[in-house]
């Protein structure tokens, strides 16, 4: 009986000892970062296009600032940080950006006083295109949380603008690669 619990042990002892390195051998590498496509980098001129927005409700506005407000805020947010010189036709940009604010409904209700509101999931879509070819070269989407009152939508708008806005500029301020050739 001793022989056969020490066979055991040994046993266990053995496969617990190969374990370590066929599972270290199994785990997923991280994937290298895809580069940057060279003309978002080395673009110096930029068309800013409306891509639209939504406001669902007839009589009651969900955000102020109408449709527009997206394409308004964003506009003048790449002006004042001056990276790019923000030209008035596509072809004279080196880049059209896309700028769009949808608000498809969410699955579940909220409560809005006492009765059930609808929520939406207000999403912003931001999209670099080449101007020549219209070739999507990068698409950014980001979210807006929810809220019952309006003040609180408009302060949770801006922050995912803003939100969208850093994106964009710690994209475009990468380094390109050394080996990177600009068109």
């Amino acid at each position: 009986m001793k022989v056969t619990q020490f066979a055991a042990l040994c046993i266990g002892l053995a496969l617990s000892l190969l374990e370590g390195p066929f599972l270290a051998a199994q785990k997923p590498q991280p994937a290298l970062a895809a580069p940057i496509p060279a003309q978002i980098l080395a673009a110096k001129r930029i068309f800013i296009a409306n891509a639209g927005g939504d406001d669902h409700s007839y009589d009651e506005a969900l955000f102020n600032g109408g449709p527009a407000r997206a394409y308004n805020q964003f506009y003048a947010a790449m002006k004042t940080w001056g990276h790019f010189e923000l030209v008035s036709a596509p072809s004279d940009a080196d880049l059209a950006v896309e700028i769009g604010f949808t608000l498809p409904q969410a699955e579940q209700s909220v409560m809005k006083g006492n009765s059930l509101g609808t929520p939406f999931d207000p999403q912003f879509h931001l999209q670099i295109r080449d101007p020549k070819s219209n070739v999507l070269l990068w698409g950014f989407m980001e979210h807006a949380q929810w809220a019952v009152l309006q003040g609180n939508r408009d302060r949770n708008f801006d922050q995912a603008l803003a939100r969208l806005i850093t994106q964009m500029e710690k994209m475009v301020t990468t380094q390109a690669p050394a080996d990177a050739k600009t068109p």
